[in-house]
């Protein structure tokens, strides 16, 4: 097994550092690119405007100075003389759940994996500040040691949020959809030592579908939520709706 590593807290990132451990041993290959700094949020943006910089530490991880998206493109083409099988994004330091995927660079860098042989995975630990995440590497690690065939559809990315308990405390894996949340906080407008009007952008909302069979729902309850996204944002039972209502316009 072929794995390139990455996540959007920075190369530094303990959750990087123990999902790493974790899978050494698991691996053929194991090779990791991340960002050289915290990029959480920077959802699927690539580096358009610059040159991007490469940089080997001592451990051997890779860091550049780009996002999570431009970290896993290099590493999945020409970066590395390797056909890689999977990428893995993680562990987040924050769960990703519901509408967070839009906004997720560590989804985003799993996302970038889609064209490889196997389903990318994004792993995120949903922190209650205990920081449990040998649980969620171990989580990852029985993932990859299932001996059953994953039949998903092509370009399918599993994200895989785990709670912030010792692995003991797991009660189990539940396969769920996105949840939604309601809408976030408002920015916080504040004035910086020169008079000068900012903001801080506000705190995600609660869960707001949140129910049962939703990845909030299993979560909540102790469960490990494993949720199969995509890329193809088409709301397709939309189609012969907006259809028949083009039919009506006149160019």
């Amino acid at each position: 097994m072929k794995l390139l590593l990455s996540n959007d807290d920075g190369v530094n990132a303990r959750g990087l550092e123990v999902l790493y451990n974790e899978l050494k041993g698991l691996a053929k290959t194991l090779k990791v690119v991340a960002p050289d700094r915290d990029h959480s949020g920077a959802s699927n943006s690539l580096t358009l405007d610059r040159p991007l910089k490469p940089h080997q530490h001592s451990n051997g991880f890779v860091s550049v100075d780009g996002t999570p998206t431009d970290c896993v493109h290099l590493g999945v083409t020409n970066m590395f003389d390797i056909e890689f099988d999977r990428v893995i994004s993680g562990i987040n330091n924050n769960g990703n759940l519901g509408d967070d995927v839009i906004y997720s660079g560590t989804v985003a860098a799993a996302m970038e994996g889609r064209f490889l042989k196997y389903p990318p995975i994004a792993v995120s630990l949903a922190s209650k500040g205990f920081y449990h995440f040998e649980t969620a590497a171990r989580v990852v690690a029985t993932l990859l040691r299932n001996p059953l065939a994953l039949e998903v559809p092509a370009r399918t990315i599993l994200n895989v949020n785990v709670p912030d308990v010792p692995y003991d405390e797991l009660k189990g894996l539940q396969v769920t959809r996105l949840g939604h949340r309601a809408r976030g906080g408002m920015p916080e407008k504040v004035i910086n030592p020169r008079g000068q009007e900012r903001y801080w952008i506000g705190s995600a909302g609660e869960g707001d579908d949140a129910g049962a069979g939703t990845d909030f729902y299993a979560i909540a309850h102790g469960y490990v939520s494993v949720s199969p996204i995509q890329v193809d944002m088409t709301r397709h039972e939309s189609l012969p709706l907006l259809s028949a209502w083009l039919e009506g316009c006149q160019l």
